[in-house]
């Protein structure tokens, strides 16, 4: 039987509950659009009530935080969707408290979505009820918008900048402030650029912090008083609009961060629930920034001129102060730090397309280690002049400094061509002078930071540490028996110059003497006669947290454009070799390196090196802007291709299979011919063209790989050298390696491919 009088009721509160909610519509306006959604959950009532279809009642819900994962939500809301498949009526509950009204339909589909405002600090419930039965429920974290999420405690001390960017004083401890927005536009005849005061402009804000002001030509918008010369652009999408970009700049985690997009004042923002406008083609371009060093402070925030060329490709582009290297040196907090502003970004504007990371030296360990890491926040990267992470890189700017001190101390004379090879640079000039190595000296802090609190071993013992293993501490964790952080550092067993001895180019003396005078650095980064250990609690900590980049976790699903100019003879430490051996990581973990591509540019013709390169944003003048327009659009079609593909297979598999048919490695020419083909070893025009070299651990007999932190120990042989050592020589290789030399046969002490991930730090600090 049907109640029809329980129905009638039914029918007329969810009409009321509807409208008078203004759940889809207001209660006097009705459109076709608002009419449709309403039919949904009254057509489902009504075959409930007369039995045509008792499933449709019970349809699976689905629930989705949209503007971050649901354990890692910050600042007390979060953009949610809910998928269902039928007309169900159901009710939204946060927290115990009707969320529906919150929830507004998503045009073309059934699904709804949400700004859920108002979350409590830890945990939230959210539940989708049909009746008094739940259909789905989601667990939200919820965090401060200062952070931290996923770090571990916050660093102390911590200098706040915000008036150097022009934000005005900082509010609290946090350094926060209020959130600025300002225009600024391309007019339609810029003026020539003073090339001269532009790169002296560049390097005050790099060294001392300043806000970075327009790209030169571009002036500031005036919305009250718009100008008549704006220029015009063409996004990726076809559209013509006004060149005019809309620049926000707040604080988030305690970081200055910035977001710019193509917007017109006076015209609709793109929101969760528009879209995506004309000026944002709904892809988003996050940058990270190079260098490497303790933090302390907010930093400065470097943006280069060259992003103007995707900004009017209609790319929004993102970056903040922890997103930069040499600002802190700390890939965790990059990470939580990118997940954080991403998720501001989200919740203001919409969810990108996708994500791309881009950046170069130290923003491509970022990119590296967050793709390994913390996979989902990055849907393809872009790392040029790349390294693969900061823990495998340090002992090559180390051992420069050993290097350097016992070729000063030798007794023996060293030519330029002998003291290269034993370094295994093309130029030794690379290595820096010796005394303090960096990135491992306690005492390398910034200016910003001042002195009474800094670390002195007599003075300060308590003070703030600058090298990296103490600026990431919470990472490494702290070793008892000296109270820092524990420290990755080691070359016990290393042979210096043993490959340039074995190819007749330095002489069995001089290896000798050469190992006899390396040494190491004490805990403070200072250069002491003995060799630098590390132990098996370290090794097995920097491993499972995945501090080495290994080609594990999520980045085998990563596409990767690897790009680089070429520099290894101009005595810069960007080698070439460096994207090879990521390569040779991931072969290594996984049998493929199929989701890398490598590009390699001559200097000359990305005018890299001057002026010209990050003050010009026009890419019919500018090399630099060109070839980034060109790998982020390279790479967004890569994406969109494994978007597409509705196969069967992995995500790695995809990733293989989808990459663009004229994308693929190669190198360009000097004159600008593009040279498709084999770019490593000795039979391509490429590796011909710009051949790869090695570092001092290469150099010792370590592998291509360069990731062996501390090397398994065997005894001296004198077989292992092919210049014959005398007995007095061989005696003295066994006084400085009492246990043994390296081993490279053998994998390192302690390593083991990342598996591991979105890993939480609660100590430390």
């Amino acid at each position: 039987m049907i109640n029809v009088a329980a129905c009638g009721k039914g029918i007329a509160r969810t009409l009321y509950a509807i409208v008078s909610g203004r759940r889809w519509c207001k209660v006097r306006t009705v459109p076709l659009t608002c009419r449709k959604q309403l039919a949904i959950p009254l057509l489902a009532l009504l075959y409930s009530c007369i039995g045509l279809s008792p499933a449709l009642a019970t349809q699976g819900f689905a629930l989705r935080v949209v503007s971050s994962r649901p354990d890692t939500v910050s600042g007390g809301d979060a953009l949610v969707r809910l998928t269902s498949q039928g007309g169900s009526v159901w009710t939204a509950k946060l927290n115990g408290t009707d969320a529906t009204r919150a929830f507004h339909p998503v045009e073309g589909s059934q699904d709804s979505l949400a700004l859920l405002s108002g979350l409590k600090l830890g945990k939230n419930i959210l539940e989708i009820r049909v009746g008094g039965s739940v259909k789905s429920r989601i667990e939200i974290i919820n965090y401060p918008l200062s952070g931290p999420i996923f770090s571990g405690p916050h660093q102390q001390p911590f200098v706040c900048q915000t008036e150097a960017f022009g934000l005005g004083v900082a509010q609290d401890a946090n350094c926060n402030v209020k959130t600025l927005v300002r225009y600024y536009y391309k007019p339609t005849h810029p003026e020539s650029p003073d090339f001269a005061a532009t790169w002296s402009k560049a390097l005050q804000v790099l060294i001392h912090g300043a806000v970075p002001g327009l790209p030169t030509g571009y002036k500031p918008y005036d919305p009250e008083h718009p100008p008549t010369d704006v220029a015009q652009t063409t996004t990726s999408e076809g559209h013509k609009v006004p060149y005019i970009v809309r620049w926000e700049m707040g604080v988030i985690n305690r970081s200055i961060y910035d977001v710019r997009f193509l917007s017109q004042p006076g015209q609709p923002l793109p929101t969760p629930f528009t879209g995506h406008t004309a000026g944002w083609n709904g892809r988003l371009v996050y940058g990270f920034g190079g260098g490497c060093g303790a933090a302390y402070r907010q930093g400065s925030l470097w943006s280069q001129a060259s992003d103007e060329a995707v900004l009017a490709e209609g790319y929004a582009v993102v970056g903040s102060t922890l997103n930069i290297f040499g600002n802190d040196c700390n890939d965790v907090l990059s990470a939580e730090t990118l997940s954080m502003v991403k998720e501001h970004f989200i919740k203001a504007f919409g969810e990108p397309v996708h994500t791309i990371g881009w950046g170069g030296s130290g923003g491509a360990m970022q990119q590296h280690l967050i793709a390994q890491n913390y996979p989902g926040l990055l849907d393809g990267i872009i790392p040029y002049v790349s390294f693969p992470d900061i823990v495998t890189y340090v002992p090559s700017t180390s051992d420069c400094g050993l290097l350097v001190r016992a070729f000063d101390k030798s007794r023996e004379p060293w030519t330029d061509e002998q003291k290269s090879a034993a370094t295994g640079f093309v130029t030794w000039r690379v290595c820096p002078p010796p005394g303090n190595g960096f990135a491992v000296s306690a005492r390398s802090c910034n200016p910003a930071i001042p002195k009474e609190a800094t670390y002195d071993p007599v003075d300060r013992p308590k003070g703030a540490r600058c090298d990296i293993y103490d600026n990431e501490i919470t990472v490494y964790g702290r070793d008892p028996k000296t109270g820092f952080a524990r420290r990755p550092l080691d070359n016990v067993g290393v042979q210096y110059g043993l490959v340039a001895l074995n190819a007749g180019k330095i002489t069995p003396e001089q290896f000798v003497e050469l190992n006899e005078q390396a040494g190491g650095y004490d805990i403070d980064g200072n250069l002491v006669d003995s060799r630098t250990e590390t132990d098996a609690e370290t090794l097995r900590q920097m491993y499972q947290h995945g501090l080495v980049l290994t080609g594990g976790g999520g980045l085998p699903q990563v596409p990767i454009i690897d790009w680089r100019w070429y520099s290894d003879d101009m005595a810069d430490n960007h080698d070439s070799f460096r994207s090879f051996v990521t390569r040779a990581r991931l072969k290594a973990a996984n049998g493929t390196a199929a989701n890398q591509v490598i590009l390699i540019d001559s200097r000359d013709h990305t005018t890299v090196m001057t002026v010209n390169a990050f003050s010009d944003p026009d890419p019919k003048t500018s090399r630099f802007a060109r070839r980034e327009r060109d790998l982020v659009g390279w790479m967004d079609h890569w994406l969109d291709n494994i978007a597409a593909d509705r196969a069967a297979g992995t995500a790695a598999e995809k990733v293989a299979r989808d990459k663009p048919s004229d994308l693929a490695d190669a190198c360009w020419a000097p004159e600008g011919n593009k040279i498709a083909g084999d770019v490593f070893g000795p039979g391509g025009k490429c590796s011909q063209m710009y051949p790869q070299h090695g570092d001092p651990r290469i150099a010792a007999g370590g592998p291509f790989t360069d990731d062996v932190v501390k090397c398994a120990l065997k005894p001296i042989a004198a077989s292992d050298y092919t210049q014959p050592l005398s007995s007095d020589q061989l005696e003295r290789l066994k006084a400085v390696f009492p246990h043994g030399v390296c081993d490279y046969s053998r994998p390192g002490l302690g390593h083991e491919t990342t598996s591991t991930t979105w890993q939480r730090y609660p100590s430390g600090g």
